[in-house]
C-alpha cells in the first residue's frame, strides 16, 4: 500500500474571527507573543499525510498516553521570516533546517516527510500571518516548527501517529548585550556516541537546572565543557566560536566540529562559510580545551569570543567564569561600551544585510 506524503497543493485554511492587536516592536519578549495561526498536518502509518491544515492559534489535542508526553519522542526547529525595506519577506537558508529535522525525526524514529513540500506549506503559513513580520530592523518573526509522536501507546517501540506542526512568534534581539558564560565542570549536555547533534526537546530539559542556577549567580548561560580536559563545546542555545592568535602567531576563528557532540547550527555554518569567502585569516573546526582558552586570555592572544544561533543571532561574549575565577575576554579595544567586537559585528552586520535583502544572496529565499 502507498501512503501518502505531504502535499502543499491540498493545504486548507481556516482564518480566525479574533485577529489579534499587533504589539510594539519594543514590547516584543522573545516567545513569548504568537500570531492568529498555526499550520498542522498529521500522519498515520495506515495513510501517510493528511492534508495540511492552518487554522486559528489554539490547543492541541494529545491523547494522555502519547509518545511525545512518556517518552519525549519530540524534536523541533527554529527558523525566523525578516522583512526587507521593500516589503519582501524573506526565509534564511530554510532548506538547511528542514534537512536537520528529517535527521533529528529519523533518530526518533518519526516519519519520514517531503521536506520541499513542508517548506511550501510553512511559506504559506507566513504569508497568511506576514502582517506581524516586524518592519524594524534586527526584528524577525520566529517560526517554530515540530515534530511530535502523537500515538497512544505505551508499548516503547515507535509512534505510528505523528503531528508536524508551526506556529510564529514576532520577536526582538535575544540578547542586546554582550553575555557572560559559566564554564560548567561538573555537568555535560553531550557526550560521544549520544544525541547531541539532533536538536530533541530531550537535549533541553536536562539542562534547565543547571542553567537556572547560573543566572542566580549572574551568569547568561552555561559553556558546556566535555572529558577531564574540559573541550570547550558549545553554549546553552548557540554555537560558540573563537576569534585569537595561536601560540605560532597565526590569527584564527575556531570552533568545536561536528563530531556528534554539538549542534550543527545553521547560523554557524553561514558564518565560517562568510569568513572563509574572506580569506583574511584562518578557519578551523576542531577542539580547543578551557586551559587553552585561558592561556590565551592571560598572554594577551584572545581578540574575541562570540555566540552564534538563530535566535541570538550574533553576540560577544565578555565574561566566562571557570574554576571559580571570571576571565574578560576583550570585546572592542577601541570602545569600551561596545556591544560587539570588530569581527563579531562584522560577521553580524554581513549576515543580516543577507537576512533583510541588503545583499543579495540564494541565502535569502522569499517568501
Amino acid at each position: 500500500m502507498v501512503v501518502a506524503n505531504i502535499d502543499a497543493s491540498k493545504l486548507t485554511k481556516t482564518l480566525t474571527t479574533k485577529p489579534k492587536a499587533l504589539l510594539d516592536p519594543q514590547q516584543l519578549d522573545f516567545g513569548k507573543n504568537f500570531t492568529d495561526h498555526m499550520l498542522c498536518i498529521k500522519y498515520t502509518e495506515d495513510k501517510g499525510w493528511e492534508a495540511p491544515e492552518i487554522k486559528p492559534y489554539g490547543p492541541l489535542e494529545i491523547d494522555p498516553a502519547s509518545f511525545v508526553l512518556n517518552y519525549s519522542v519530540e524534536t523541533f526547529e527554529g527558523m525566523k521570516a525578516y522583512r526587507a525595506s521593500d516589503g519582501t519577506i524573506n526565509l534564511f537558508r530554510p532548506q538547511k533546517n528542514m534537512q536537520r529535522l528529517a535527521t533529528s525525526s529519523q533518530r526518533i524514529m518519526l516519519p519520514e516527510f517531503d521536506q520541499e513540500q513542508f517548506l511550501e506549506c510553512i511559506k504559506e503559513l507566513v504569508k497568511t500571518d506576514e502582517r506581524f513580520v516586524p518592519n524594524d530592523y534586527g526584528y524577525s518573526l520566529y517560526i517554530r516548527p515540530n515534530f511530535i509522536g502523537t500515538e497512544p501507546n505505551l508499548n516503547l517501540k515507535y509512534s505510528r501517529e505523528a503531528l508536524l506542526y508551526v506556529y510564529l512568534s514576532p520577536v526582538g534581539p535575544y540578547f542586546p548585550r554582550t553575555v557572560k558564560l559559566y564554564a560548567n565542570t561538573e555537568e555535560v549536555r553531550a557526550w560521544p556516541g549520544g544525541v547531541g547533534n539532533y536538536k530533541l526537546g530531550g537535549n533541553y530539559a536536562p539542562a534547565l537546572r543547571p542553567a537556572m542556577d547560573v543566572v542566580k549567580k549572574g551568569y547568561d548561560q552555561i559553556l558546556w565543557l566535555l572529558g577531564d580536559d574540559h573541550y570547550v563545546t558549545e553554549v546553552g542555545t548557540m554555537n560558540f566560536l573563537i576569534f585569537w592568535i595561536t601560540e605560532t602567531g597565526e590569527k584564527e576563528l575556531v570552533t568545536a566540529p561536528l563530531d556528534g557532540i554539538i549542534l550543527p547550527g545553521v547560523t554557524r555554518d553561514s558564518l565560517l562559510e562568510l569568513a572563509r569567502q574572506w580569506g583574511e585569516f584562518k578557519v578551523s573546526e576542531r577542539k580547543v580545551t578551557m586551559p587553552e582558552v585561558v592561556k590565551a586570555i592571560e598572554e594577551g592572544r584572545m581578540l574575541e569570543a562570540f555566540g552564534a544561533g538563530t535566535a541570538c543571532v550574533v553576540c560577544s561574549v565578555s565574561t566566562v567564569l571557570y574554576n571559580g575565577k571570571e576571565y574578560e575576554i576583550p570585546v572592542d579595544p577601541n570602545d569600551p561600551n561596545a556591544v560587539f567586537g570588530p569581527l563579531t559585528k562584522r560577521l553580524r552586520d554581513e549576515l543580516l544585510d543577507i537576512q533583510y535583502g541588503k545583499k543579495p544572496s540564494p541565502w535569502a529565499v522569499p517568501v
